[in-house]
């Protein structure tokens, strides 16, 4: 096979790495890094492949790549990607869905955990030695066994979040997606356990609220100041799907005027979170570094997806993931 060129973006596990220089000529530079970055663009010119996450590849980057075949994110999403311009020039885009979903769903079940029953918080009662007596009523927190949890997105992590809600708490689920999911053939735990519902029946009757949604044109600043105000007062939003998805002011406005009860959050608008917003150190705030995949297990099975489609794209086989970039 013909030894082509491969520029990795970002960093991957010496044994994935390995499997690629095996196969061909490549070239580690992570933009991110001002030292890397001269490194990066002269290798884009001669790349006919790239593999990394968490950096824009956008139509003016795409044009200082002319041989590039196929690009391989070590991701999910794929929002950071000029999809019309990659469809336009027949290069192809893959992805890694499938090898997370249990892992996120874990995250987003810990941030519901923390949020309802106010665990940062009051570990941090412990640690900074203010825990004196018994806590009283003013730091109670609420139950989350029973309690109805409404998803915005039903996708392959949505359905893993239903199971854990469902299965393991006892709790009515409700979600919101463009169309029902035939529960029969995808999900068959979760039959008369979950319930395609409309977004504003949706938003009044859950306790607890997650959204899992994809960024695109209709979904950006789609969880906006008439879906808070919609929510049952007292509520609590997760978001584990994307920060852009939600107009964080109008999260903030709901939070001040209590008709959140709280909110966690392991996605913002702005990566990293900006040391000035205001939602690094709400009250009412649980936030995370966007860490819904990060474990040691899951990364290594999200890199090792990557590299075979990657591997698979170059030497003309068909990836084991390809993200349609027509349909976008």
């Amino acid at each position: 096979m013909t030894r082509k060129n491969i520029l990795v973006f970002r960093e991957l596990p010496d044994d994935q790495l390995a499997r690629l220089q095996a196969a061909h000529e490549v070239i580690v530079a992570n933009p991110r890094v001002a030292a890397q970055r001269p490194a990066f663009d002269a290798a884009l010119t001669t790349a006919h492949g790239l593999i990394g996450s968490s950096f824009p590849i956008d139509d003016a980057l795409l044009a200082r790549a002319p041989q590039l075949e196929v690009v391989s994110s070590v991701s999910v999403g794929v929002d950071n990607y000029a999809l019309s311009a990659l469809h336009a020039r027949g290069i192809t885009l893959c992805h890694t869905p499938g090898v997370l979903d249990e892992t996120v769903a874990d995250t987003v079940f810990a941030l519901l955990m923390a949020t309802s029953r106010r665990v940062v918080e009051l570990a941090t009662l412990v640690r900074e030695g203010r825990w004196t007596q018994n806590v009283g009523e003013e730091l109670f927190g609420f139950d989350v066994h029973g309690k109805t949890v409404g998803l915005l997105g039903f996708g392959r992590i949505g359905q893993a979040i239903a199971r854990r809600a469902a299965l393991g708490f006892g709790m009515p689920v409700l979600y919101h997606a463009r169309r029902p999911v035939d529960l029969a053939t995808q999900a068959p735990e979760l039959q008369g356990r979950a319930t395609h519902t409309p977004l504003d029946e949706l938003l009044a009757c859950s306790d607890i609220v997650v959204a899992m949604l994809p960024l695109s044109d209709s979904t950006r600043g789609m969880i906006d100041a008439k879906v808070f105000g919609a929510m049952k007062p007292g509520a609590i939003f997760i978001n584990g799907g994307r920060g852009a998805t939600v107009q964080e002011d109008a999260l903030l406005a709901a939070l001040d005027q209590g008709t959140l009860r709280a909110a966690g959050l392991d996605v913002f608008a702005t990566e990293p979170l900006p040391a000035a917003s205001p939602l690094r150190t709400h009250p009412r705030v649980t936030p995370l570094p966007h860490i819904g995949s990060a474990t040691h297990e899951t990364r290594h099975a999200m890199a090792e997806l990557a590299t075979t489609n990657l591997l698979r794209a170059l030497a003309g086989e068909k990836p084991l993931a390809v993200f349609d970039t027509a349909s976008a």
